[in-house]
């Protein structure tokens, strides 16, 4: 994809490192427009949390976890048996490890790409970990809508388009995990699988207690 890459977008400055510049071709390559729309909209949308709040955070850490939260789901990430977003926490580690970050920076990036679906847990990590699932959250489902300025919310559309995002992000998550359909278990993709798959059967926490092999 031949994509001119903003310096800034509603006030918040688009990381322009080497890194950064690297973690985004590689979005570029293996990934969508789609994706890349998605990505930078729930960057830009995580910084103005993170502004709003007052909280201090890294930003090229968080721009590419942003880069990464979904790339677990192309073809060139995603694995067999893993959770997508384990793949793509895997793929952020390797890169940043390629560049020589320490380790605690490593497994902050990895917490951030592998929590973004987990409300309840990642708002109470660290500062980019939580940024990141509110970023997310506000494209997806609109978590947080009516907290963002509507003329900020304009710009950033204008930027990074939906271009029919509803009708385009639920079999895009289904593609990234509809060969391994188990990994949805007690998570947020196996409605994502009931929703497209009619004979799924996601697997039951209670069921499982009971069908354990303990006698009590």
């Amino acid at each position: 994809m031949n994509i001119r890459i903003p310096r800034t977008v509603a006030g918040v400055r688009i990381p322009d490192s080497t890194p950064a510049r690297q973690a985004i071709e590689l979005l570029l390559d293996h990934g969508t427009e789609f994706l890349y729309n998605h990505s930078l909209r729930s960057f830009v949308f995580a910084c103005l949390k993170g502004q709003q709040s007052q909280r201090r955070y890294d930003a090229e850490l968080l721009y590419i976890s942003s880069v990464f939260h979904d790339l677990g789901l192309t073809p060139h990430y995603r694995s067999a048996d893993y959770r997508f977003e384990v793949d793509g926490a895997n793929a952020a580690r390797d890169f940043l490890r390629s560049h020589g970050l320490p380790e605690p920076t490593l497994q902050l990036v990895w917490d951030a790409v592998a929590l973004h679906t987990s409300p309840g847990i990642a708002e109470h990590k660290e500062a980019e970990v939580a940024l990141l699932n509110y970023g997310v959250a506000l494209d997806v489902v609109g978590r947080g809508y009516e907290q963002l300025d509507e003329h900020l919310r304009k710009e950033i559309v204008g930027v990074f388009p939906r271009n029919g995002f509803k009708a385009t992000i639920i079999p895009t998550f289904f593609e990234g995990f509809r060969h391994k359909p188990h990994t949805t278990y007690g998570n947020m993709n196996a409605d994502i699988c009931a929703f497209m798959m009619p004979d799924f059967q996601p697997g039951n926490f209670c069921d499982a207690i009971l069908q354990s092999p303990w006698s009590e």
